[in-house]
């Protein structure tokens, strides 16, 4: 399983971003083999539409799951509409690699 998890910078220690049309990494993460990479977010300095572009971004690159501290509802609908799991994490979570750990003990909240 893929996810993409917001993230302030490339790798498992950063913070992750709350935000998820604006965030500027996404850390691409593969469950099965703990195998990852930091992927910039292109869409970041998007003036309009961020989201959707974002969202689009994730979807080409095959994702399963996207973590996030919350999404827009254009984000949030174009996500849904391609079969993709919403989760976010709470803000007191400090980094990417935390929030790794709480989607796998089923800590997150459903998006």
């Amino acid at each position: 399983m893929l996810l993409m998890i917001t993230s302030q910078d490339k790798d498992l220690q950063s913070q992750p971003n709350p935000q998820f049309g604006r965030t500027p990494y996404f850390i691409k993460y593969i469950l099965e083999n703990d195998d990852w990479e930091a992927l910039e977010n292109a869409a970041q300095s998007e003036s309009g539409g961020a989201g959707v572009a974002a969202s689009q971004f994730v979807i080409n690159n095959q994702a399963s799951a996207v973590i996030s501290g919350r999404f827009g509802p254009n984000a949030y609908h174009a996500l849904k509409a391609a079969g993709l799991e919403l989760w976010t994490f709470e803000p007191d979570c400090v980094s990417v690699e935390q929030v790794i750990e709480q989607y796998k003990k089923g800590l997150l909240k459903r998006g």
